[in-house]
């Protein structure tokens, strides 16, 4: 038996590892082209040995000035988003988990069912609406189809967290005169805080890669990180790598970061309401 669990302990290990590797080499490769001068970065056998330089930043910094704007766009359009899609996916959450009809189970349903739509179906009708009521290339339609597009995650989620909080303590402060909107702010909010940083994962990671909607719905003024990417791919100058992997460097280490630090509650939010108390 020693030998044989040993022998499975090894085929972990390896498979862990390269898992590893497939996950990393293709962002250890990005990094290191953005420090890497042009001639050394497609080198064929690739060159392991080389003299980093800050180049790409600069050229990054005075050539595609609009990629910081970009940034900025992207992080005004996330924080947006996420506030909103917590909020109504929390107060969603509580009235799905608290108030159980046939009406509400169905409708539970249906929000599954919406998520699994392609963005695209919704994408083209919504054009020439959104051009009509004067919401084009602003930041506010971005934070709203993101909303609208993961509030149904969101409100499963925290269905599933606050599921998990006991009934017993809205009884108890609804004996005590406590009305709806206090339990959830007082009773449900602190509790379901977990819930909350884990729809905040999501919806962060989701908004600050966005690419159809931002390309679709905005053309100059709320234009965001990626789109800017996407034009130094199709320069007409040809593609400057090293700019280019500079650029998404930087578009990779906030959300890389944010990530790490929040890695306990994206677990959490895969793994909610496997084990309910």
């Amino acid at each position: 038996m020693q030998p044989r669990r040993f022998g499975v302990a090894v085929v972990k290990l390896v498979a862990m590892g390269l898992a590893l590797v497939w996950s990393l080499a293709p962002i250890v490769f990005m990094v290191m082209s953005s420090v890497k001068p042009g001639q050394d970065i497609f080198a064929v056998p690739a060159r392991l040995t080389f003299v980093p330089t800050l180049q790409h930043y600069q050229d990054l910094w005075s050539r595609w000035g609009g990629f910081f704007q970009g940034l900025l766009n992207s992080a005004i359009i996330t924080i947006g988003s996420t506030l909103v899609v917590v909020a109504a996916s929390t107060i969603a959450g509580f009235a799905y988990s608290r108030t159980r009809t046939p009406a509400l189970e169905h409708s539970a349903m249906f929000l599954i069912l919406v998520r699994l739509l392609p963005p695209i179906v919704i994408t083209l009708p919504l054009f020439g609406v959104v051009n009509r009521v004067g919401l084009n290339d602003t930041h506010l339609i971005l934070i709203l189809l993101y909303a609208t597009f993961f509030v149904s995650l969101g409100t499963v989620l925290m269905r599933t967290f606050i599921d998990q909080i006991p009934r017993e303590l809205d009884e108890a402060a609804s004996v005590d005169g406590a009305s709806k909107f206090i339990i959830l702010w007082r009773i449900i909010r602190p509790l379901a805080r977990q819930g909350m940083l884990a729809v905040s994962v999501f919806i962060i990671i989701y908004a600050w890669n966005e690419f159809l909607f931002a390309f679709i719905f905005t053309s100059t003024k709320a234009k965001t990180a990626p789109l800017i990417i996407s034009e130094m791919l199709g320069s007409l100058d040809g593609v400057e790598w090293g700019v280019l992997f500079a650029a998404s460097t930087v578009q990779l280490v906030p959300i890389l970061i944010f990530v790490l630090l929040m890695q306990k509650h994206l677990v959490a939010g895969l793994i909610g309401g496997a084990v309910k108390g």
